[in-house]
């Protein structure tokens, strides 16, 4: 019900831009959120937005560099990632839910398969 895309590699200081598709359903009322998994680390949360748009949050680690959006019409989130460090390299997920933690990646009840994005140095 959702698909990632938009992953690749990149130079460092490079840009990246994420979006993720939902299907079968609409989330226009829910809660979108992006998180990453590096190599041998959790799954740790980047960003999320609520079904209005109105309410944004971010890691810290990405604060200022990384921007999400959402496009109720389309049923679409987006990452908009500036200035990526090699710490970035990490597969993505988008994910959905409602009435949950923002940043608890157990609380989010539906999820994208991932899409990688892999930062040079």
């Amino acid at each position: 019900q959702l698909q990632a895309s938009g992953g690749g590699l990149v130079q460092a200081g490079g840009s990246l831009r994420l979006s993720c598709a939902a299907s079968g359903r609409t989330f226009n009322s829910g809660t979108m959120g992006w998180f990453r998994q590096g190599p041998g680390k959790e799954r740790e949360f980047v960003a999320s937005i609520s079904g209005s748009g109105g309410s944004t949050y971010y890691a810290d680690s990405v604060k200022g560099r990384f921007t999400i959006s959402r496009d109720n019409a389309k049923n679409t989130v987006s990452l908009q990632m500036n200035s990526l460090k090699p710490e970035d390299t990490a597969v993505y997920y988008c994910a959905a839910g409602f009435r949950l933690t923002v940043n608890i990646a157990s609380s989010y009840a539906y999820w994208g398969q991932g899409t990688q994005v892999t930062v040079s140095s």
